[in-house]
C-alpha cells in the first residue's frame, strides 16, 4: 500500500485527468454553484458532521481493533477525493461543484482531520497518538485538484478550438488512466487483499455504500436537482484514500500500518462501488427522462 503507484503514481495520474476535467470548464460554471448553495452546504454538513457520526456507529457496530478503529475515523476525516471529480465527470455530476466542494473540504480537513483523529486516538488507543494540523497534506491536495484544472480553463478559455478538440481524446484517455490505476492497485496488494477484507472489508464497504447513498440522497430529499446531487454524492462517498494512508504510514504523523489498512481497502472497493453507483444514477435519470418525454 506504500508502493510507488500508490503515494506517487496515482496523484500524478489524478492529475493528469484533473486538466481533462478543466477543458470543461468554465467560470460560468462556479458562479452557477454560487448561485445555488444550497446543494454545497447540504454536502459540506454531511462531510463534515454526518459521516464522523455514522464511521462511528460502524467501528463500535464491527467492534474493530483499536489501530483499525483509529484508520477508520481518519478515512471519514479525509476529504472528498480527486477521483470523485472524474466520476462526476463521467456520469453526469456536476463537476464544478466537486471541484468547489473539493478545496472547501480540503481547507476544512486542516482543522477538522487532526480533532478527529486526535479524539479517536484517544479514545481507542492506550497511548492516546496523536497528529498535528498538516498544511502540507492540504496544500498537495490543492495541487492536484486546482493546478492542473486551472491549467486546462486556460485553455478552453484562451483556445476554445483546442479544448473541443482535446476533451474527448482526453476524456478517453482519463478512463485508460483510471482503469490502470485500478489494475495497478490490485495487482501490487494481491498478497495482502485477503487479510486486508477480513480485518475491515466489511465496515469499509458498509461505510463507503453508505457515504454514496447519503451523498446523493439527502440532497435528493431536500430538492436539489440531479446533477448536483449526483456530485455530491461522488464527492461524499469516495473520500481521499491516498491522503489517509499517507498520514498512517508517515513516521512523522501516525506511523501505523494498521491504521492505513482501512484507507488501502477503500481506496481499492471504492472503485467498483463508484461505477456501480454512477451507472445506477445514469440509468434512474434515463428512466426519468423517457417517463417525462411525451
Amino acid at each position: 500500500m506504500d508502493s510507488a503507484l500508490t503515494l506517487i503514481g496515482l496523484p500524478i495520474a489524478l492529475g493528469i485527468i484533473m486538466l481533462g476535467l478543466g477543458l470543461g470548464l468554465t467560470i460560468a460554471d462556479f458562479r452557477r454553484v454560487a448561485q445555488h448553495p444550497r446543494a454545497a452546504v447540504i454536502a459540506l454538513v454531511c462531510q463534515v458532521l454526518v459521516l464522523p457520526a455514522l464511521c462511528l456507529c460502524l467501528v463500535l457496530a464491527f467492534d474493530l481493533a483499536p489501530e483499525l478503529a483509529v484508520g477508520m475515523m481518519l478515512l471519514a476525516a479525509s476529504p472528498g477525493g480527486t477521483t470523485a471529480n472524474l466520476y462526476s465527470h463521467l456520469f453526469g455530476g456536476h463537476v464544478a461543484l466537486n471541484i468547489t466542494l473539493t478545496a472547501i473540504n480540503s481547507v476544512l480537513a486542516v482543522v477538522t482531520l487532526p480533532i478527529l483523529v486526535n479524539l479517536s486516538a484517544a479514545y481507542f488507543l492506550p497511548d492516546g497518538r496523536s497528529i498535528g494540523l498538516q498544511f502540507d497534506k492540504v496544500v498537495q491536495v490543492f495541487a492536484i485538484v486546482l493546478v492542473p484544472v486551472a491549467f486546462g480553463m486556460l485553455i478552453r478559455a484562451r483556445l476554445p478550438h483546442v479544448a473541443e478538440r482535446l476533451n474527448r481524446p482526453v476524456r478517453i484517455l482519463s478512463v485508460v488512466v483510471l482503469v490502470a490505476v485500478i489494475a495497478g492497485a490490485v495487482l501490487g496488494e494481491r498478497e495482502n487483499i485477503a487479510d486486508y477484507f477480513v480485518s475491515v472489508g466489511l465496515a469499509v464497504l458498509a461505510f463507503n455504500l453508505l457515504s454514496l447513498a447519503i451523498g446523493y440522497g439527502v440532497p435528493r430529499l431536500a430538492g436539489v436537482e440531479r446533477s448536483a446531487a449526483t456530485a455530491a454524492g461522488f464527492e461524499i462517498g469516495i473520500h481521499n484514500s491516498t491522503l489517509a494512508i499517507t498520514i498512517a504510514l508517515s513516521p512523522a504523523l501516525l506511523n501505523s500500518t494498521q491504521m492505513a489498512i482501512p484507507g488501502a481497502v477503500y481506496g481499492i472497493v471504492m472503485f467498483f462501488t463508484a461505477a456501480a453507483f454512477g451507472y445506477l444514477v445514469t440509468r434512474v435519470g434515463t428512466r426519468s427522462t423517457a417517463t417525462l418525454t411525451p
